[in-house]
């Protein structure tokens, strides 16, 4: 037997079945039409948000990071949560657009920017993260085209690293953001250009679930921001400080302590160098808004054994949940938060592998699980299911389809 992640607190029960928003999981798949489903709840990421709000200075913005979860209903609702978006493509930028989000509260990343995005971006009033002294260029270019001030920042690739993080995106060599040292001389040459000058964005890492590497992180990116805004000579207006907040996913996980992040932020900003007391700062979350407010239903189709082991076979899988299946950046596949949702209270009688409907031995949802007998006909819920879920999975492999999506 081996052990499956916590299930996220917000979740209840009614007659014994998994319930969300005061609707059992039946009732919402029959609303929705079909399985596989993901449900998102309103309360839960409002709840979220508000927690985060307690936490975090009040002079921190908050940015939400459409990639985690670009569905259209959540980004309505988070445009009025949240202080920004935090976009990685064109497509990002219309769906941001398209939720209502004012354009001087999107900025635009990703180390691959086309000429068409950044004449997108920069037509929209975007502030675009340049990536490199060529994307710098080719937005100036642009700007001076369409005679129009870009808004530029330059991302920041820094010496150092998110310590724990699930993915480095800091520190040695990356395709992400200009090394530190190379920066000053590009944010002089973007000021004297005549370009809106937007600052910085320093990411370093991303699902950390230690407050003291994080609260460390922090306080190297401010060192680094005030270093390079004194070797800039011009105040730094904006910092985009990236995220790195994890959520608990596998057995032994924590949750993150996040009132000892923001106490210890509120004491930095306390004692901010000259150069950095004006700049607005700012940090970009996706999963930890959204990745624990989520949950996939997915139907039992068949119940099996071979060789001694019982299958439950669904009609769900990895081209909607890449990650749960282990396929999505884990070294060591492990056990993501699952239930049988509609005998969620009932107690484990045996142990099943929990498997997708795809023609590859890669579609495990859970292996060796201890659950309640289920059959036929029962639905199985897999937690942690509002980030890089139906967006950061393959859904047009082997046909099957795309999955359902309600926010309720």
């Amino acid at each position: 037997m081996k052990p499956f992640g916590p299930i996220p607190s917000g979740f209840d029960s009614i007659d014994g079945q998994l319930s969300i928003g005061g609707m059992t999981a039946e009732a919402l798949v029959d609303q929705a039409g079909d399985t596989p489903l993901f449900v998102y709840s309103k309360e839960l990421i409002g709840s979220r948000m508000a927690d985060l709000r307690r936490a975090m200075p009040e002079r921190l913005s908050i940015h939400y990071a459409i990639k985690a979860n670009p569905y259209s209903d959540i980004l309505q609702l988070m445009s009025g949560l949240v202080d920004g978006f935090d976009i990685a493509s064109a497509g990002e930028l219309d769906l941001a657009l398209a939720a209502g989000q004012s354009p001087e509260r999107i900025s635009f990343a990703g180390p691959g920017k086309r000429d068409r995005e950044l004449r997108a971006a920069l037509l929209a009033g975007v502030t675009i993260n340049c990536e490199s002294e060529n994307e710098a260029h080719r937005a100036l270019a642009i700007g001076h085209v369409e005679n129009i001030a870009p808004k530029l920042a330059i991302r920041v690739n820094p010496d150092f690293e998110l310590r724990g993080s699930g993915m480095k995106m800091g520190g040695g060599a990356k395709p992400f953001g200009l090394d530190a040292h190379r920066v000053p001389q590009l944010a002089r040459e973007v000021i004297a250009s005549g370009a809106v000058w937007q600052g910085l964005h320093i990411f370093t890492g991303s699902q950390a679930l230690d407050a003291d590497a994080i609260i460390e992180t922090q306080g190297n990116v401010l060192a680094l921001a005030a270093q390079l805004t004194d070797d800039i000579g011009v105040p730094l207006p904006h910092l985009n400080m990236g995220g790195g907040f994890g959520i608990p996913y596998f057995h032994s996980d924590k949750s993150l302590d996040i009132s000892r992040i923001g106490a210890a932020l509120q004491g930095r900003f306390n004692t901010l160098p000259d150069g950095l007391l004006s700049t607005k700062f700012a940090i970009e979350l996706g999963r930890y808004l959204v990745g624990e407010t989520g949950v996939y239903l997915t139907r039992i189709v068949d119940r099996k054994e071979s060789h001694g082991v019982t299958y439950l076979i669904t009609d769900g899988g990895l081209h909607h949940q890449l990650a749960a299946s282990g396929n999505f950046g884990t070294v060591v596949r492990r056990n993501y938060p699952v239930a049988i949702a509609t005998h969620f209270v009932a107690e484990p009688t045996e142990v099943v592998n929990i498997v997708g409907c795809l023609c590859t031995p890669l579609d495990r949802l859970a292996d060796q699980v201890s659950m309640p007998h289920a059959d036929i006909g029962d639905l199985v819920a897999v937690f942690c299911a509002g980030a890089y879920g139906a967006t950061a999975s393959p859904e047009a492999f082997l046909g099957h389809g795309p999955a359902r999506e309600i926010l309720i």
